[in-house]
């Protein structure tokens, strides 16, 4: 959530960082400034009547010391006709607090300066690509063909024991998916993240604090008799374990890993960007996050690209990094790297993986601050990324590796599966 004084410094330059996200209406900055100027006037107006009733009762004391009778009754009365104007006063600037934070929670996260103008995915920068994306030979077969072959997952029973868009994994393609957790997770703390396991369903505070409500709240299974909500990635749970936290300066950064199961209501449209594991309602990811000092967060934001990049490289997948433009940029973030890999059947660039940078987006609604040497409190800075999202992953893994004699797994992976290739 952005704070009010963040708005009121230079409310054009806002509505111009908006703008860039495509958001609209850009009057709401002004309705939220004259909010605060509202929430302001009240309190002014509060505190100056609170003072009078305070210095009277202090001067009612004294003038009962020196016999003044007759004064202190006068102040008396004078306290008992204030009195009665606080809650009035009370009640209108609790109403223009609500106004104001119900206006704020609608406006995104402001994009740095680097984010570039765009709609849509079309207008995202490509930053690099590395890798080779020719098809096997003889063009390859897609994965949910090599699924079916293999015996990896079952979408039938999936279907049948919960509904479309809930895999079934089964043997070697079970085994080959818990072989992929057990790598990213090892890649993480290897490079100093801590390891959690979390619950997989949040209440309603946590997936307020680091954005999920009320943007995505459709997109999201909500357990409505005891007001759970089922995480769509790690990232909730585990930043929200410094919800309502003070951090010492000398603990940043916070580096922190995390396996968790994904749900999603939201699960596209119809046809081939969606067929087998190109977009289902569960999936597996490995989540990194990072709580760092704000002058440090842009730096945090590399390592972790470079963390990632770093990862699909050991997988021996071509792949390509993006800047996502504004109009293609979440709600909360500030800046965005996607990660993608090329699918070798389908000829289709698939996305496995986002970097961002939330700034003090989601340390402003999670009240998560670190203090200073001075004993100053302030903002951290939060980041997460994927590292990585599953189903495509294995997706390209089957696709890019399928040879005549079974299905190749990268050399990083086979001490985890056990074996050098997937067999029939």
């Amino acid at each position: 959530m952005l704070q009010v004084a963040v708005l009121r410094q230079d409310p054009e330059a806002v509505k111009q960082k908006l703008a860039v996200k495509n958001f609209q209406p850009l009057e709401l900055v002004d309705e939220i400034i004259q909010l605060d100027d509202q929430r302001k006037a009240s309190q002014a107006k509060f505190d100056e009547v609170q003072s009078k009733i305070n210095a009277a009762s202090k001067n009612i004391g004294a003038f009962m010391a020196q016999g003044k009778k007759d004064e202190a009754e006068a102040l008396k009365k004078e306290i008992a006709e204030l009195k009665p104007s606080l809650e009035p006063i009370k009640a209108q600037y609790t109403a223009v607090e609500q106004e104001l934070q119900n206006k704020l929670v609608l406006l995104p996260n402001l994009p740095q300066d680097e984010v570039p103008q765009g709609k849509s995915a079309e207008d995202n920068e490509v930053v690099r690509q590395l890798g080779d994306i020719q098809p096997p030979a003889g063009g390859g077969k897609p994965h949910w063909e090599l699924i079916v072959d293999y015996d990896l997952v079952d979408f039938e029973t999936g279907a049948k024991i919960t509904g479309r868009g809930f895999p079934l994994y089964t043997g070697q393609g079970a085994k080959y998916q818990r072989a992929l957790i057990q790598y990213f997770l090892d890649f993480n703390t290897e490079a100093g993240y801590k390891e959690f396991i979390p619950p997989f369903m949040v209440n309603e505070a946590s997936a307020f604090a680091t954005g999920q409500l009320p943007d995505k709240e459709g997109q999201m299974y909500h357990v409505t008799e005891d007001g759970f909500y089922l995480i769509p990635t790690a990232e909730v749970p585990v930043t929200n374990i410094y919800r309502d936290s003070i951090v010492q300066e000398a603990e940043l950064p916070l580096k922190l890993t995390a396996y968790s199961p994904c749900f999603r209501r939201e699960a596209g449209s119809f046809g081939k960007d969606v067929r087998g594991l190109n977009r289902v309602h569960q999936f597996e990811k490995v989540e990194i996050i990072q709580l760092t000092h704000p002058e440090k967060s842009n730096e945090a934001f590399q390592q972790m690209v470079s963390h990632v990049e770093k990862l699909l490289q050991s997988l021996e997948l071509p792949y390509r990094i993006l800047r996502l433009c504004g109009g293609d940029m979440s709600f909360t973030s500030a800046i965005t790297y996607d990660f993608e890999v090329f699918s070798a059947a389908q000829q289709r660039w698939l996305e496995v993986s986002s970097v961002s940078n939330f700034e003090t987006y989601q340390a402003n609604r999670l009240k998560c601050r670190f203090k200073n040497e001075s004993g100053k409190t302030q903002l951290v800075h939060t980041l997460n990324g994927s590292s990585l999202a599953l189903p495509r992953i294995l997706a390209a893994l089957l696709e890019n590796n399928q040879t005549p004699e079974g299905i190749k797994v990268p050399a990083a992976v086979q001490r985890y599966f056990g074996k050098a290739l997937i067999t029939k």
